[in-house]
């Protein structure tokens, strides 16, 4: 096993409680999987901006609604474009449609915004400058020259967003390992949960993206899902976990909003364990963490162990965030109320491709549930909420 990459000043990862895997009554099969339709789930049928996060803003900075609102109009249309099978390539994206996405954030270091004052942060395909970004805004997303000149913008280049290595098969398999449905290449397994209500109540199941267990729709329920992922080498029957049990439907539609991309298997108890692995030396240790979610917050330090980057630190950068995400084959999707995380340190990124369906928590020694990572680029991670993913798939962590 390739030992994580680390610099020598990277941060260490503090106090990681060393655990055995705590055996679990095992569930005799995979009855009764089901799909979430689309408007069932009570997170998916909220009505757009409901319940969506932001920071506190003076009435001095109320432009910055209105602006970041006429963008999220902008990305709408451009994922229309993208469902039309419009080329999804930066070079592609000239003017407005190099705007990928737009969220809350705080003044930074890099000196465009002063420190601490509430801004937009917009993400883009390709290098722009904060004039040409409100250039673009006015021109083809309606925003007044007067919100406009009083708002703040800190513009990054993200390159185009894509959804997203600990590579080894494991029995039992912790979380953060490669897993996947057996016609994808590979993602994360995120940890585990089990059903709320009914006939699931209870059940455990693994918890990772709908891109990565239920193969972006295509599932169907009951499809296998392997560990490690078939990419990493794994085969179909040897080395599965259990099958598709639920997915949310990812909704490409024009002028649709998601907020989630997530998908629950249905696993054997001896095959999965609940810690979390991580590497020093090659050497496999293990942590827990907290069942008891919290909201994502601005410079929240997080970490997160995934399939590429394995154990990694980031801070969150900007919340409320509506950003649209291609997932191949000319489909884009519009995600809204997601927050973005980048690497503390210079060692590396906080992910990677491959690290989809990653649990990202608090660097704390509460280790609190914050998001489920799904997507990235340019160095920008981007993750669901945590409270919304569970809602959705009506299911609590198994911690």
């Amino acid at each position: 096993m390739a030992k994580p990459p680390r610099s020598a000043n990277a941060p260490e990862f503090e106090d990681p409680v060393r655990a055995e895997a705590e055996k679990e009554e095992e569930h005799p099969g995979f009855d009764d999987p089901e799909r979430v339709q689309e408007g069932e789930s009570d997170d998916q049928s909220l009505s757009v901006g409901e319940g969506e996060l932001s920071i506190p803003l003076s009435a001095n900075d109320s432009g910055l609604s209105q602006v970041k609102a006429a963008i999220e109009g902008l990305l709408l249309r451009q994922a229309e474009k993208g469902v039309e099978g419009v080329a999804t390539t930066s070079s592609s994206l000239g003017g407005a449609g190099n705007i990928q996405g737009v969220g809350y954030t705080l003044g930074d270091l890099s000196g465009n915004v002063e420190p601490g004052l509430p801004s937009l942060v917009v993400f883009t395909a390709e290098p722009a400058s904060e004039d040409e970004v409100k250039g673009e805004i006015a021109n083809a997303a309606g925003a007044t020259d007067e919100d406009l000149d009083v708002t703040r913008v800190l513009v990054v280049k993200t390159g185009l967003i894509d959804m997203y290595a600990h590579r080894f098969k494991a029995r039992p398999a912790p979380c953060g390992v490669s897993v996947g449905h057996h016609q994808i290449t590979a993602g994360t397994l995120g940890v585990l949960a089990r059903g709320r209500s009914g006939v699931r109540r209870n059940r455990l199941f693994v918890l990772s993206n709908n891109h990565v267990l239920a193969n972006s729709n295509a599932g169907p329920v009951g499809a296998p899902i392997l560990q490690p992922g078939s990419y990493d080498g794994g085969v179909n029957p040897r080395d599965r976990i259990g099958v598709l049990e639920r997915f949310v439907p990812i909704n490409f539609s024009a002028g649709a909003s998601n907020y989630v991309d997530c998908a629950t298997a249905h696993v054997v108890s001896s095959l999965v364990r609940r810690e979390f692995v991580y590497l020093v030396n090659g050497q496999q240790r293990f942590f827990r963490v907290s069942s008891q979610t919290v909201n994502p917050q601005m410079q929240l330090l997080v970490g997160k162990s995934g399939r590429t980057t394995q154990l990694t630190q980031g801070r969150i950068t900007a919340v409320g965030i509506t950003v649209n995400v291609n997932f191949g084959a000319g489909r884009v999707a519009t995600f809204r109320d997601q927050f973005s995380i980048v690497s503390t340190t210079s060692a590396g990124d906080f992910s990677q491709g491959g690290d989809s369906g990653s649990l990202i928590w608090t660097w704390n020694p509460a280790r609190n549930p914050v998001g489920l990572l799904f997507a990235g680029g340019g160095g920008v991670t981007f993750a669901n909420r945590i409270d919304r993913v569970l809602r959705a798939l009506d299911i609590s962590l198994h911690t």
